[in-house]
């Protein structure tokens, strides 16, 4: 059971985010599950857990230094697709798919959003299981 309710990031744009996660969240099976037009939208599951919306206070969306939004990938493979896609509409890398060191058999590959907000996709099976 995770310990956190949910996780917004800021944007400067949400049509063009909410463009953007439609297909960078897709492999990793979370669906727009919440729109409220014109302040955010949320991705889930079940219920909205990933949110991106425009800051409460009216300034303009910044990035966290050092914080990164990790996100359960059902396989391998879906890691690659978050990847690829996040790649091809415009997101950058910041780790390309592959092993990594912070668990057994984990599998991770790190981008950066329109906005510049850092997020990971990992999954924790061995090759064989996906």
């Amino acid at each position: 059971m995770s310990i956190f309710t949910h996780v917004t990031l800021g944007t400067r744009d949400i049509p063009r985010a909410k463009t953007f996660y439609d297909q960078v969240l897709e492999p990793l099976q979370f669906k727009c599950l919440l729109e409220l037009e014109g302040k955010a939208c949320g991705w889930g599951i079940e219920a909205p857990q990933f949110m991106i919306l425009y800051p409460r206070n009216g300034e303009p969306a910044t990035t966290g230094n050092g914080m990164t939004i990790g996100l359960a990938a059902p396989n391998r493979a879906a890691v690659r697709e978050f990847h690829r896609r996040a790649l091809e509409l415009g997101g950058t890398c910041e780790g390309a798919p592959g092993p990594r060191p912070f668990a057994p058999h984990a599998y991770a590959a790190y981008i950066r959003d329109l906005d510049g907000n850092k997020l990971v996709a990992s999954c924790r099976k061995s090759e064989e299981e996906g």
